[in-house]
């Protein structure tokens, strides 16, 4: 019997040659050890170690060898593979650590520098006014009512009492629009406002009515031909000039600070009787109509000594104007108000000219920030 055949006819593969496998290996080595960043290293991992590597081809020769030379040349890739891996781990180690430190360099904020970021905007006054002073309502249990600037004759001046020979109806106190014959104005008031919410709803009514106006007035510091205002009807019955007071007294210490209160002397408007217009105690110096300064007490300049600042109008609903609108006037009393939210803000915040509120003039508006 014949001993086992230990002669074999080796294969020869090139990439297997142990200069083939270590040419392989110490390129791979010195590119790991050239890779200046990690996106370079990434390439150097994929060329020295993906499938089609020259280390990865070599390991897929060893089939073709006799079964005899597979375990040293296995051995042989093997090795040369392990050694390429351990460079590649180690230099990604070093290249972190380099990355780390040059972005805590290359991205340090200097705080001290001055910021090139668009300054933070601010809601105008007016707007942020009118919702607080409708949300003082709100809470109250009333709701917020709302109209189209440009408003119908009918509307705008018949409805509330205002007759065709009343002076308010001439070109000199409204805008009319044209062709004047179609009876449409930039509403002088938002007491149409009113008259739409009688006409649609059915008593009891509680309603607030802020918006914007427009008049024939001069623009200066005082006046202006576009502005603000804010206007209440209640419509109930047994209303009276008291729940009128309550409602006022309420809504100037809501504005202006607890103690605040106000005062009616008689006047006359078309759509309310009796009228009266409404004075604050001045926020300033409380009825007392003098301020004490560092210079000793002088007179207070907010209400000229006084004790009192004007503030708007008010009177019981009109029955004619109760009547026009739908409303049964032996039933049904009520009440409405009206006042300038321009003028409240120039009050509250100590604005001496409207015109501020008007000109778009940044530096005014970011003072007030986000809310009141």
């Amino acid at each position: 019997m014949s001993g086992p055949n230990t002669d074999y006819d080796p294969v020869e593969v090139d990439a297997l040659k142990p200069e083939e496998v270590e040419a392989a290996r110490d390129a791979a080595l010195a590119a790991i050890a050239q890779a200046a960043d990690l996106a370079d290293l990434k390439q150097v991992r994929t060329a020295h170690t993906g499938d089609r590597s020259p280390l990865a081809l070599a390991n897929r020769e060893i089939g073709a060898l006799p079964p005899q030379a597979r375990k040293e040349a296995g051995q042989r890739v093997g090795q040369a593979r392990g050694a390429v891996g351990k460079a590649l781990a180690e230099r990604q180690v070093v290249l972190e650590a380099e990355h780390e430190e040059r972005m805590l360099v290359e991205e340090t904020v200097d705080v001290t520098l001055p910021t090139d970021r668009l300054p933070r905007g601010a809601r105008h006054p007016l707007t942020t006014g009118a919702e607080h002073i409708a949300d003082i309502f709100v809470a109250m249990g009333w709701e917020v009512a709302e109209g189209p600037v440009i408003e119908a004759e009918w509307l705008n001046f018949d409805a509330l009492n205002l007759g065709p020979d009343h002076p308010a109806r001439t070109m000199q106190d409204t805008f009319w629009t044209d062709p004047e014959d179609h009876g449409l104005v930039l509403r002088t008031h938002t007491s149409p406002v009113q008259a739409r919410t009688m006409l649609t709803r059915t008593p009891p009514i509680y309603v607030v009515c802020p918006g914007r106006v427009f008049r024939t007035d001069e623009y200066d510091a005082t006046h202006s031909p576009v502005f603000h205002q804010v206007e209440g009807l209640a419509i109930d019955e047994g209303i009276s000039m008291a729940h009128l007071k309550g409602t006022l007294d309420h809504f100037a210490a809501a504005m202006f600070g607890e103690g605040i209160s106000t005062r009616f002397r008689p006047s006359f408007f078309p759509f309310t009787e009796p009228s009266a217009e409404v004075d604050l105690v001045c926020f300033v110096c409380r009825g007392a109509q003098v301020v004490t300064t560092a210079d000793g007490v002088e007179t207070c300049r907010t209400c000229r000594g006084e004790g009192w600042i004007e503030w708007g109008g008010c009177g019981v609903v009109n029955p004619r104007v109760l009547t026009a609108c739908g409303v049964d006037s032996e039933r049904y009393s009520g009440f409405a108000f009206g006042m300038g939210i321009d003028r409240t803000l120039m009050f509250r915040h100590g604005i001496e000219d409207m015109r501020e509120l008007f000109e778009g003039d940044v530096r005014f508006t970011t003072a007030f920030g986000t809310e009141l």
